[in-house]
């Protein structure tokens, strides 16, 4: 018989679609409350995250300590599951704690079940890289980051800027999105992990199905996903497919892995 899962970590990369799977798994009731808790990669930045006091007179373990309990505890709905999402770009800092955190074990996967009990491990990617890199470089430029289905702004991280095609950072973004998925992919191989594996244009395309098939996996009822609505919009426009038609263009001849 398979043990019951305590918690899941969405395992992905920018611009990725995590947002709209943890709206919908935070939405649902009973599926935890994902969200990036380990964002930054500083002690004091979890402290601060969790209106946590520092205390100096604590081991970097106690604090450490202090700071899953209060990440478990806003991570989790009252059935006890966890979620968490975490980017690739600042999982090394938090295996590093987790290390300092678990010693005894030796392995990461052995580490995260000691903190976050049993958990399964989804990875979420984008398969068309150039998309997802015009994505990534147009919202850095307009500062919008996430809105809603009617427009709405979700999230906003820097005023508005006057959006300009640049075809060499797009190249530098797909190369750094597919190091991210490489790095996920040998992280799983190494920890023998076997994920479940979702892509951002079958979520997209149906989140609800997807929603459905998490919680299948998780062991709860799916039945649940039928009340949830859709509270993130999709930011492509006329703009981002233009920039996306430019790029194709100016490096047709370039490898770029998946389209």
């Amino acid at each position: 018989m398979l043990e019951p899962y305590d918690s899941y970590i969405v395992c992905t990369s920018p611009r990725s679609g995590s947002t709209l799977l943890c709206s919908l798994l935070t939405a649902v009731g009973i599926a935890g409350n994902p969200k990036s808790y380990f964002h930054d990669c500083s002690i004091d930045e979890w402290l601060h995250y969790f209106d946590l006091v520092p205390d100096a007179s604590l081991s970097e373990r106690d604090t450490l300590v202090k700071i899953f309990k209060a990440a478990i505890t806003q991570g989790s709905n009252s059935n006890g599951i966890f979620g968490l999402r975490v980017q690739r770009f600042s999982f090394e800092f938090l295996r590093q704690k987790l290390a300092v955190l678990h010693p005894e074990h030796i392995t990461d996967a052995e580490r995260f079940k000691a903190v976050f009990g049993n958990t399964l491990y989804i990875h979420l990617t984008r398969q068309n890289k150039v998309e997802q890199s015009v994505s990534y470089v147009k919202a850095t430029q307009s500062g919008l980051w996430h809105a809603s289905p009617d427009g709405t702004e979700l999230e906003r991280l820097s005023p508005p800027q006057e959006l300009k095609y640049d075809g060499g950072e797009i190249l530098k973004q797909i190369e750094e999105m597919n190091a991210y998925d490489q790095g996920w992919t040998e992280w799983f191989a190494k920890e023998k992990i076997n994920p479940l594996q979702i892509k951002y244009e079958t979520l997209s395309e149906n989140p609800i199905k997807i929603l459905c098939m998490v919680l299948e996996k998780l062991g709860l009822d799916s039945a649940s996903a039928n009340e949830v609505e859709i509270s993130v919009g999709k930011l492509a426009d006329q703009t981002s497919e233009d920039w996306v038609n430019r790029f194709r263009s100016d490096y047709v001849h370039k490898d770029l892995c998946s389209e």
